[in-house]
């Protein structure tokens, strides 16, 4: 049988092709390994039965701006907390952000690294949605945001907790499988009147102008916790009036006011003389 012909420089080309594909792929290769995801925090983003209207638009925002977190359906308010640690643990979460309606009017929010704790109880006041506030604001969906911090979560231990808490919760990991690669927003988490103000704004221009999204809404810290949900009482916040306790101090203001109406009514009434000088009727014709 003749013997096939070899044509020139054929096996030189494959060779050189193969050897540019292999070298293609180790680069390919190494910008995977430098952009591997190290930080796996996941979030666990729920409520309670009987949250308010706002609560669950709440966590409908919360969604749309944290990629890294998972929701979960409610739980029965008589549950016992404790269980969602196991819930967090079913979902491969272990971070948790579980809001707590109370009276059809009240918001708690819960903060907890599962399942070793600590664990913070927020009351939510001054809650605000994407849809109600109409900004002008606009950021990419997935979209990972830069976290800035005021000073006075530098000044004392458990804001340094809260804040790093913070941090883990909030800050979308790098290279998250869901997450973009851009960052055009900013979360803001300042100190004022004993609360903790959270915004979240747009950063329009390279030179830091801003211009807010949403939502919005503010933290009072209640207590916090050594473990998940629960363990001893690491801090109780001195200046935190439970809503209740605000409600009924404004009933008894109040009530003080009609008190004191009435009571000025009354020595009015008492002080009114019952009987007046006897005039005559004659005496307007002679003036």
């Amino acid at each position: 049988m003749p013997r096939k012909r070899k044509l020139p420089g054929l096996t030189g080309n494959l060779k050189s092709k193969h050897l540019k594909l292999a070298e293609d792929n180790s680069k390919e290769e190494n910008l995977k390994s430098k952009g591997k995801w190290i930080n796996k925090q996941r979030v666990l983003v729920f409520t309670s039965r009987g949250i308010p209207y706002k609560g669950r638009h709440l966590v409908k925002d919360l969604m749309n701006l944290m990629p890294h977190a998972k929701t979960e359906v409610k739980m029965d308010r008589k549950s016992d907390l404790l269980l969602i640690n196991e819930i967090c643990e079913m979902r491969s979460c272990n971070k948790c952000l579980f809001l707590v309606g109370k009276k059809g009017r009240d918001v708690y929010m819960w903060l907890s690294n599962v399942p070793h704790g600590p664990s913070v109880m927020f009351y939510v006041e001054y809650l605000n949605m994407m849809e109600e506030l109409k900004f002008t604001g606009n950021c990419l969906k997935s979209s990972r945001p830069l976290l800035s911090f005021c000073q006075k979560f530098e000044e004392s231990l458990h804001m340094q907790l809260i804040k790093e808490l913070f941090i883990q919760t909030f800050g979308t990991p790098q290279y998250h499988p869901k997450s973009q690669p851009f960052v055009d927003h900013v979360f803001t988490f300042s100190i004022m009147d004993g609360k903790i103000w959270f915004r979240n704004y747009q950063i329009a221009e390279e030179n830091g102008e801003l211009v807010e999204i949403g939502p919005r809404f503010t933290l009072t810290v209640a207590r916090i916790f050594s473990g998940s949900f629960g363990r001893s009482v690491m801090y109780v916040n001195p200046d935190y009036k439970s809503p209740n306790l605000v409600r009924h101090l404004q009933r008894k203001e109040n009530s003080d006011k009609f008190v004191g109406k009435k009571a000025a009514i009354s020595d009015r009434s008492a002080r009114k003389l019952e009987k007046t000088f006897a005039v005559d009727d004659t005496d307007d014709i002679f003036r």
